[in-house]
């Protein structure tokens, strides 16, 4: 890429200024101005077409959605791997935690990258990567190896993960992230609830080593879409209007098959140490630690119930096969979709409605908290539900309602909240999302490691109460950030990647 083109950080710095002096700007219809601004280059990730836009981002869901059915992949097997590797369900559950602890640690290499590489290249190296992983994990001969083999898995599928919102940033405007973040959220549950399905079935027809064959095949087919569809979304010249003489030519399609278009050639050695210490910086940002425990928790329950459902189901007074365990994760799917409008457009609403409301340019972060009202009322009561429904051994359909109640807050609270924290910090997208999904996965790691002696302890009845309280706490923390956020911001200002933002903006 050209010199000329100029450095991601002006990019960056280029934004903040525009933010700033046109906060108070505002059309003649008092509908506040789009944001970014925009520029009129046909290579802006802004400017793309719709088709440009849906193939790019359609593949990158697909990535998504495999990857979290790799992180389900053993979650409905802790049976069958018990009987193969003689040994505990603690130990066969490890084979689901620490794939998901990686899912969370893999993107403080893949972010850094990004940063210097561009999107483009981080995901088809993370595609192979992944790709090689359950090929050797149904190769696997002992517990250690097939350890391995899934902590690697994860490690490729993470590039699935805190990458997309910085894409979704990319490509689509403030008052259209809400609405299709959600379609990125609408893969990640997807995988996670239609996963132990898919493996169930696989699972219970050949064995164990064919869902990580299913995940090899499938990685592999997404690679090939990767290579022809997916753009580099990273964009480093300044926006501005050109004059019609200066307008960039439109990229050819063999253009954007290019590894090269996202390289940043300015120091890039120091880019990737400085994004990795963005991201350190970031974890003591209050509204990034924040959410990643909040959704730690919803994510983490959710592993829990599914590994219960996969050992309640299979035995008396139930007896199910292991294809009908499947069969129960459509219930969370269920409550999945319900939460697409609730989580995802309803979100965009209100905060458009805000900026109308104050004919202001610069978003307001914190209007999409009301949203999670919705959630508040419905998903801690049903992971009660389930808990008691289980403990009592009373009818599926019990669990079922329970289960799709708390995944329709699983949803809803990890758009809503995650798409919170890309707004307070639009210049470190990738940054602040590296510290809410490593903070998420660690939680959901502890949560999948010791909910089994818990439960065992204390009974499900118990634990699944105290664990709807910690949720409404953790949600109830979202009342003084939304009344402090614009305080909170002003300090996070202060130190860390912000700092150096406002300082450079300001020279």
């Amino acid at each position: 890429m050209a010199d000329t083109m100029g450095m991601m950080e002006k990019n960056r710095v280029n934004e903040a200024n525009v933010a700033e002096s046109d906060s108070d700007k505002q059309t003649t219809d008092a509908v506040p101005l789009r944001y970014p601004i925009p520029s009129n280059d046909p290579n802006d990730p802004l400017n793309w077409s719709t088709l440009s836009k849906l193939t790019t981002y359609g593949t990158i869901c697909l990535f998504s959605f495999i990857a979290n059915v790799n992180g389900s992949n053993f979650t409905v097997a802790i049976v069958p791997l018990q009987k193969q590797f003689k040994t505990d369900a603690t130990h066969a559950t490890w084979l689901v935690g620490f794939n998901v602890l990686m899912f969370g640690l893999g993107n403080v290499l893949w972010v850094p990258l990004m940063r210097v590489v561009g999107k483009r290249p981080v995901y088809l190296l993370a595609l192979a990567v992944f790709v090689a992983a359950n090929a050797w994990s149904t190769k696997a001969t002992s517990y250690g190896s097939l350890l391995g083999g899934r902590m690697i898995a994860g490690f490729g599928a993470s590039a699935a993960d805190a990458t997309v919102p910085s894409a979704v940033a990319d490509m689509f405007f403030y008052e259209q992230r809400g609405h299709c973040m959600m379609f990125f959220h609408l893969a990640l549950a997807s995988g996670i609830f239609l996963g132990p399905l898919i493996n169930a079935y696989i699972v219970q027809l050949h064995s164990w080593r064919w869902s990580c064959g299913f995940l090899a095949i499938a990685g592999g087919a997404i690679f090939i879409l990767a290579f022809f569809f997916i753009r580099e979304t990273q964009y480093y010249v300044p926006r501005k209007q050109h004059a019609i003489h200066e307008i960039p030519k439109p990229r050819t399609y063999a253009g954007w098959l290019s590894l090269t278009l996202g390289y940043n050639n300015d120091k890039p050695l120091q880019r990737f140490v400085r994004t990795f210490w963005d991201i350190i910086r970031m974890a003591v940002y209050p509204p990034v630690f924040w959410v990643g425990c909040l959704v730690g928790v919803f994510v983490g329950w959710t592993i829990v119930i599914q590994i219960t459902v996969s050992q309640t189901f299979l035995r008396p007074p139930y007896s199910w096969k292991l294809g009908k365990v499947g069969l129960f994760s459509i219930s969370g799917w269920i409550g999945t979709l319900i939460s697409f409008y609730f989580g995802g457009k309803l979100i965009d609403l209100l905060a458009n409605r805000a900026r109308r409301h104050d004919h202001d340019a610069k978003p307001r972060p914190e209007k999409r908290l009301i949203a999670l009202a919705i959630p508040f009322v419905i998903s801690p009561v049903g992971l009660i539900i389930f808990g008691q429904c289980i403990s009592h051994r009373l009818s599926w359909v019990g669990s079922a309602f329970g289960y799709g109640m708390h995944s329709f807050g699983f949803t809803a609270v990890a758009n809503i909240a995650i798409t919170y924290a890309v707004d307070c910090y639009q210049s470190f997208p990738g940054e602040a999302l590296v510290t809410v999904f490593v903070v998420r996965n660690v939680i959901a790691l502890i949560c999948s490691l010791y909910a089994n002696n818990w439960i065992a302890k204390e009974g499900l009845s118990a634990v699944s109460g105290t664990m709807a309280g910690v949720q409404w706490a953790l949600l109830l923390i979202a009342v003084p950030m939304y009344y402090m956020n614009s305080t909170i911001l002003a300090l996070t200002d202060k130190y860390g990647p912000q700092r150096r933002l406002r300082a450079e903006s300001r020279k």
